[in-house]
This record gives C-alpha cells, structure tokens and sequence, in this order.
C-alpha cells in the first residue's frame, strides 16, 4: 500500500535540495551540540514531520520504504540530523499505536516532532485517572526541539511482577539536564531528561508489550491498514538508513576532492589512476550497495505484512535482525575503506569527512544497532535455536 508518488517524491526532492546546506551546517550543529535552528525549519518546510501521520489528521501517512528514503537522504547531509529525524520520526509511528484520544492529541496539528527515552529507567504508579512517573533517562535523542517526550518505565503494582509500560509527554513537562558531550553524533543533542511527580492520563500510557505487538486497544488504526509494522522492525528500519546515508555522504565527499589530489611523497600525480584507489572506491561502493539491497528485502517483506495483516514468523524476523546488523556494518566498513586513502587533510575540523567517519563509528555503538546482538540473533535462529532476545 504506497503512497501516490507525488507526495513521497515530493519531500525526498525537497530533502535532496537541501542536503549540501544540512553538511554546511555540520560544524555548527557540533560546536553546539544541537542541531542548528535551519536544519528543523528546512526539514519542516521539506515536509519530513509529515510523513508518519496518519492522513485523518493531514499527515502525509508515508509507508515505511518511503520515510526509510527520506530519512537516508536527511543523513547523506548530517548525521546528527538525520539521526534526530529518525528519532522523531519512527516515535511518531509509535504514537500511532496509541489509543484515539491520545492520538487526536498528539497530532492536533498534523505535524509533529516526538523523541523518547526507551530504556525503562523510571518508575510508575497507578493513582486516580492515570499514572505518576519519576525518574530519569539517558541519550534521549531530540528533546530539545520535541513536541512530544515517549518514556519507558517499569510500573510499580503491588503483589504483582512489575510491567514495563509506555507514556507519551508533552516535552514542555521534562527537565532537560546539559550532559551531551560527545565525540561523535554531537549535534544530536541526546541529553539526559528528569521528570518528577509528573501525572499522566491513563490514555496516554499504555502497556510495553501490548505496543511492541500491536495490540493497544481503542485505536482506529489497528488491524489491516498497512502500517502495522512492528515496534522493533520499524525503529530498525528507519535507523539503519542513517548509516547508509552517511556512508553515501563519505563516498561522495571522497569522490569530490579527487581529481587533481596527488599522493604524497609519490610521483603519483593523481591519486585516482592508483589501482589501490580504485579498488578501495569500488570496494566501499560494492558495500553501500549491498546494505541498500539488504534494505529493499526487509522493507518489502515488512510491508507485505503490514498489507496482508499477517504476522511475521519468528525466523524472519530474526533474519531481518541480522540483515539490519549486516547493514550497519557494511555502511560502516564501506567508511573506513575511504578513510584509509583520504589523506591527513580530513582530520581538519572544517573536513566533512572527518565528522561523516566519527559519526558513524559513534552511531555504530548504539545498543540496539551494533551488530553483535542482531547477528547473534540470527545466527541462533540459523542453527536451530531461540532468538534469545525480546527485540524482534
């Protein structure tokens, strides 16, 4: 079930347009460990925070192969941006598994910018119409210029085994803690953020695995509409891209400074007719290439599903999980072969390169998307054992 391709192609065009200005804007983003103000208006204006609203409430009501498109080109520019979009992006996804009357809330106005803190490192406790959250979470990629704040939190009920459980925030309502000092991914602004006593209504929290699964009741959405796609797959599928999109970014920068760059200390007086270069070129080509294929797999197979209405088994889903892995260190290994022949000129701070490399070797690091774990995942399956993760 795509989308007319009018409106798909038209926030892609919009994004690749201003691409070159969001690697401009890298320097800036870094040195102040936020995105800058342009980027979010560009991206605005571009469209992006429409794409994972639902169409009842004037959203673009993208499928997953065309935000995974959009939000690629959004990291071919900046990785701390496209990292954000794909933050606030796939949590708007999740509030669509939200009841109806949270929904209407949450996408009032038809665009939206929601990030989250998804480990459950805080607490809740049921009282009278809903729910009081405390406690604190770490790397909460995009506060500082969300609308809305998703947390995970372990619910506190008496005699009973706690429950993991899911409240969406305004972000109005969290304290935001000026913690983000990082090498890599600086600009993402993943803070940590406090809330204290905060109340919040019973239709605005909901139960962790009844989300994970799709099974969150009072929705108008659920069911066959083409877009249930599932927590872990869809958050996967729209973070790996942003590897992918920086290591389109590298390949292109590289590619730029090329002609007429000698070798050093050679009488290479161009480096492009070094059959070493060649080969690393196309090797690092060859491995974008592959990660963009492995993508195409999973998208399709994840909307075949949604489509369908049928559940994925077990062994796809964990197969996807490695691919994902796969992907990640393909998009990343296809860096390094460049990294290798730049040339000591990238280590300047004015050098896209530079940033584009220690963006990714950061971005490489995330929990869910190292690749330890999704190809551990897939190997068990593989050899006829459990996935042994929840995360599938």
């Amino acid at each position: 079930m795509a989308t007319p391709v009018n409106e798909a192609e038209s926030v892609r065009n919009a994004v690749r347009e201003i691409v070159p200005r969001l690697r401009e804007n890298g320097i800036e983003a870094e040195n102040r460990g936020w995105i800058p103000d342009e980027n979010i208006e560009l991206l605005e204006k571009a469209g992006v925070f429409r794409i994972a609203v639902p169409k009842r409430f004037g959203g673009l009501d993208l499928s997953v192969a065309e935000q995974a498109a959009i939000v690629a080109e959004i990291g071919r520019g900046c990785g701390s941006t496209g990292w954000v979009a794909c933050a606030w992006v796939s949590s708007a996804w999740i509030a669509t598994q939200y009841p109806d009357k949270a929904q209407e809330e949450i996408f009032a106005d038809g665009a939206v910018r929601i990030s989250g803190g998804f480990t459950p490192t805080g607490t809740a406790t049921e009282t009278e119409g809903g729910y009081v959250f405390n406690g604190s979470w770490r790397f909460n990629t995009g506060i500082k210029g969300a609308d809305w704040n998703i947390y995970a939190a372990m619910l506190k009920r008496p005699g009973q085994e706690d429950a993991e459980v899911f409240a969406i925030v305004p972000a109005s309502e969290v304290t935001v803690h000026d913690d983000w000092d990082v090498t890599a991914a600086a600009g993402t602004g993943s803070s940590t953020t406090t809330v204290k006593d905060l109340f919040v209504p019973a239709h605005r929290v909901v139960d962790g695995i009844e989300v994970i699964e799709g099974l969150v009741g009072d929705r108008s959405n659920s069911g066959v509409n083409g877009r249930n796609y599932g927590l872990t797959a869809l958050v996967m599928a729209l973070s790996v891209p942003v590897y992918i999109g920086l290591a389109r970014a590298a390949l292109e920068v590289f590619l730029h400074k090329l002609p007429g760059k000698a070798i050093p200390y050679t009488h290479w007086a161009e480096q492009r007719e070094h059959p070493w270069t060649q080969v690393k070129v196309a090797v690092a080509a060859n491995k974008i290439t592959a990660a963009e294929a492995l993508a195409e797999g999973w998208l399709r197979l994840m909307q075949h599903g949604a489509d369908t209405g049928e559940q994925l088994t077990v062994k796809q889903k964990a197969t996807m999980r490695g691919q994902f892995g796969y992907a990640v260190q393909l998009a990343k290994e296809a860096v390094q072969e460049l990294h290798d022949i730049s040339g000591a000129s990238i280590i300047a701070r004015t050098a896209p390169f530079q940033r584009i490399q220690r963006d990714i070797e950061g971005l490489y690091l995330h929990g869910l998307m190292t690749p330890v774990g999704s190809l551990e995942a897939h190997g068990r399956v593989l050899v006829g054992l459990d996935p042994n993760t929840d995360y599938l």
